[in-house]
C-alpha cells in the first residue's frame, strides 16, 4: 500500500509561512497544533525533523510592514528580528512537552560542499540521537540569490534536508488541500490528485505559480521538492495544515493530500552530486559522451572547452546532460584539454590522476527525470 508508513522512521515536516502568520504576527495555536503532533510522532519512537519559515514574515509584520517584501537589504532585516521571534515560540510550545528544540540555519554553501555537508548529517544525527527535535530554516539574514548561497525557497531546503538524514517520508504542509488538476479558485472541474508515481511536465504543468505575500513558494516549489525527495527514496505528501490533526492522520495512512511516491534511492554521494549548484562546466565532444554514458572515465582528449572558475572536488555540468566531480581545478583541465592520458605527468607532474573523474563521480541529470 503506498499509504503504508508503518515502516517510517525518519520524518520531515515543512511548516510554510501563511501557516504560522496571521494579520497580527504569529499564529501560537497554530504552532502548539504542529508542536504537539511531532510530540505524538515521538511518543511512537519516530524522529522528527521540521522545517519552518516564517521569520521574514514576522519581522516585517513587528516592523509594520504590510506588503511583501522584495528588496534584500529589507528581507535579510526581516529575517534577523523574525528569527528570534519564531524560535522563541517553537522553543515555548516544545518546553510544554520538556522536549528540546534545536536551531540550524542553513545557506546553500553548506550543501554545495561536499565535506560540510557530511559534518552537517553528523551533527543532526547527533541531535536526533540525544532526543532533540531540530528546526530548520534558511538563513535569510546573509543568503541571496545573487551571490548563489539562497536555496530559493524552504520547500526545496526541505526535500535537501531529508534526502540528506536518509528520511522515508516529507510532508509539506501549506495552506491548500494538495495538487489539483487546475485552479480550484477558478475552474470548478478542478480535483484534487491523490496520488502521483512520477513528476513529469505534464504534472508540473498544473502546478501555479504564486505563493503567498510574504512566502517564496508555490505548488511548482513543493512539487520540485518531491522531486528530490523521490531520489533520496523518501515519500512526500503535500496537505492542508489547516487540516485538524493532519500530520497524525497522514502518519495513519489516511489518504489526505497528494502523495508522490519515490524512485529507487539513489547512493548519498550521488544525491550530493545531483542537487549541487555546478560551479562551473566541462564541454566534451561527442565520443567522451558516448564514453561516459557507457560507464568509462572521462579522458583529457575529450575536453573541447572549459566555462568558469572551480576547484578540484567542486560540482561541475557535463555540457547539459550530467553533473560530475573532477579531480582537477579549472585552470589545470584547461592545461590538460584535449591531450592524451599519458601527457598529464609531463604537463601537471608525477603522481596526478590519469583521468578526469571515473564513472561514480559522475550524474546524469537527463535520466533523473
Amino acid at each position: 500500500m503506498s499509504r503504508d508508513f508503518s515502516h517510517v522512521k525518519r520524518v520531515v515536516i515543512k511548516v510554510g509561512t501563511n501557516l504560522l502568520t496571521n494579520s497580527k504576527g504569529i499564529d501560537t495555536n497554530r504552532i502548539d497544533q504542529v508542536v504537539d503532533s511531532i510530540v505524538a510522532l515521538r511518543e511512537k519512537n519516530l524522529q522528527v525533523l521540521l522545517v519552518t519559515s516564517g521569520a521574514i514574515g514576522l519581522g516585517a509584520k513587528e516592523l509594520g510592514h504590510a506588503n511583501a517584501v522584495k528588496q534584500i537589504a529589507l528581507r535579510q532585516a526581516c529575517a534577523s528580528i523574525g528569527q528570534p521571534i519564531l524560535m522563541y515560540h517553537y522553543r515555548s510550545a516544545f518546553k510544554r512537552h520538556n522536549v528540546v528544540c534545536s536551531q540550524i540555519l542553513l545557506t546553500r554553501s553548506e550543501m554545495n560542499d561536499r565535506r560540510t555537508f557530511v559534518n552537517l548529517k553528523n551533527s543532526v544525527s547527533t541531535l536526533l540521537d540525544l532526543g532533540v527535535v531540530p528546526i530548520f530554516n534558511e538563513n535569510d539574514t546573509v543568503s541571496t540569490a545573487e551571490i548563489g548561497t539562497a536555496f530559493g525557497d524552504n520547500d526545496r531546503m526541505s526535500a535537501l534536508v531529508a534526502s540528506k538524514i536518509d528520511a522515508e517520508l516529507l510532508i509539506i504542509l501549506t495552506d491548500i488541500e494538495g495538487l489539483y488538476t487546475g485552479d480550484p479558485k477558478k475552474d470548478k472541474h478542478a480535483t484534487l490528485i491523490s496520488e502521483l508515481d512520477k513528476l513529469d511536465d505534464s504534472v508540473m504543468a498544473f502546478a501555479g505559480k504564486a505563493g503567498s505575500t510574504f512566502s517564496t513558494g508555490g505548488m511548482k516549489t513543493k512539487l520540485l521538492a518531491a522531486k528530490i525527495a523521490r531520489q533520496g527514496g523518501c515519500t512526500s505528501v503535500i496537505a492542508s495544515g489547516f487540516e485538524p490533526d493532519v500530520i497524525i492522520r497522514i502518519l495513519a495512512g489516511e489518504p489526505v493530500g497528494t502523495c508522490i511516491l519515490p524512485e529507487k534511492r539513489l547512493s548519498q554521494r550521488a544525491r550530493w552530486i545531483l542537487n549541487s549548484t555546478p560551479m562551473g562546466t566541462i564541454r566534451v565532444d561527442t565520443g567522451a559522451e558516448k564514453a561516459l554514458r557507457s560507464h568509462k572515465s572521462l579522458l583529457p582528449s575529450g575536453i573541447i572547452a572549459v566555462e568558469g572558475a572551480f576547484n578540484a572536488g567542486d560540482v561541475v555540468m557535463i555540457n547539459d546532460f550530467a553533473k560530475a566531480v573532477p579531480y582537477y581545478n579549472s585552470t589545470q583541465i584547461i592545461e590538460l584539454e584535449g591531450c592524451q592520458s599519458n601527457e598529464i605527468p609531463v604537463r601537471l607532474g608525477k603522481g596526478k590522476a590519469d583521468v578526469i573523474f571515473r564513472p561514480e563521480d559522475i550524474v546524469f541529470i537527463d535520466h533523473a527525470e
